[in-house]
C-alpha cells in the first residue's frame, strides 16, 4: 500500500470555533507550556474557561499539553506530571484518583495506514478510577484502563486494560 498523502483531507470536527481555538493556543503558551511552576488551580481555572470538566484536588504541572480542553472531564484529587501529552481529538475522561505520570501520551487519534488517503481514525480514551498512568507511558485510541490499574513506565497500551491489572512492555502485556 502507498500513501498519497495529496490526497489527505481532513474530516475532523474540531468541537470549537477558530477563534476558540486560537484563544485556547495563546492560553496554552502562557499558563501551560512554560516551565515555571504555577498553582494548580489557575491551570484548572483556564482549562474550565475553555469547557474542561474539572474536578477538586486536581493538581497540573508545568508543561502539560492539552489538544482541545473542551473534550477534557477529569474527576478529583489527580495528578498530571510534566510534558504530560494528552492529544484529545476525541474525549479523554479521567476519574478520580488517578495519576498520569511525567510524559506519558493519551492518544485519541491515528491514521489508516491502509488506506491511500491516509483517513483520520480517532477514539475516545478512559481512565477509571484510582489507576496509575506510569512516565512515558504511550496509550492508544479507544482504549479504556480498568479501575485501579497501573501501566509501568514505557510501556504501549494499545488494548483495553482490565480492572485492578498492572501492564507492562510494548506491546504491554498483563504482568505475571
Amino acid at each position: 500500500m502507498q500513501i498519497e498523502l495529496k490526497n489527505y483531507r481532513s474530516c475532523l470536527d474540531r468541537g470549537a470555533s477558530r477563534l476558540t481555538e486560537v484563544a485556547w493556543i495563546v492560553a496554552r503558551f502562557f499558563f501551560f507550556s512554560m516551565p515555571y511552576p504555577l498553582p494548580s488551580r489557575v491551570r484548572c481555572f483556564v482549562l474550565r474557561c475553555f469547557g474542561a470538566r474539572i474536578g477538586v484536588g486536581v493538581v497540573i504541572r508545568s508543561e502539560v499539553s492539552i489538544t482541545f480542553p473542551w473534550r477534557l472531564t477529569i474527576g478529583d484529587h489527580v495528578w498530571i506530571g510534566e510534558k504530560a501529552f494528552i492529544l484529545n481529538l476525541e474525549e479523554i475522561v479521567i476519574e478520580s484518583d488517578c495519576c498520569i505520570s511525567q510524559g506519558a501520551f493519551l492518544c485519541t487519534g491515528s491514521h489508516r495506514f491502509s488506506s491511500p488517503k491516509f483517513d483520520l481514525i480517532t477514539r475516545p480514551i478512559t481512565v477509571r478510577k484510582g489507576s496509575w498512568i506510569a512516565a512515558r507511558v504511550f496509550v492508544a485510541p479507544g482504549v479504556s484502563i480498568g479501575p485501579n490499574s497501573m501501566c509501568v513506565a514505557g510501556s504501549v497500551v494499545l488494548n483495553d486494560v482490565a480492572a485492578e491489572t498492572t501492564v507492562i512492555g510494548n506491546p504491554a502485556t498483563t504482568r505475571s
